[in-house]
């Protein structure tokens, strides 16, 4: 199973802020762990990547489950990513720039699914 923040450690990828939503991210990997702070619920991290050719984009983040079924981003500004999101003039953005494009992009992948299924099979 591949580390969430090993994402950190890939090559940088320049990409178009506007063009963001063109990525087609797929999950790689989840990793589940019980919440010591509060019995019978769990955190952990989940990986999702896209490949173009010679680059390859990720984003990682830490999530939590609220109650059973129901998971939720556990800091949505915390998200790790090598994308270099930059404008139309190939300006980089600012940090709170980056965070509601990645916000945009984590919000339309089927991610609550997958951490769901991981849950149901903690050992896989």
């Amino acid at each position: 199973m591949t580390p969430p923040w090993i994402v950190s450690a890939w090559p940088p990828v320049l990409w178009q802020a506007d063009a963001a939503p063109d990525l087609h991210f797929v999950h790689l990997s989840t990793h589940v762990l019980i919440d010591d702070s509060e019995p019978g619920t769990f955190v952990g991290q989940t990986l999702w990547g896209e490949s173009s050719g010679d680059r390859s984009a990720g984003v990682a983040w830490d999530w939590v489950q609220i109650q059973q079924g129901v998971v939720a981003i556990a800091d949505p500004f915390g998200l790790v990513t090598n994308l270099r999101l930059v404008d139309a003039h190939g300006e980089a953005l600012a940090p709170y720039e980056i965070a509601a494009h990645l916000n945009e992009i984590v919000h339309a992948l089927p991610w609550q699914t997958e951490v769901c299924r991981a849950l149901s099979h903690p050992a896989a």
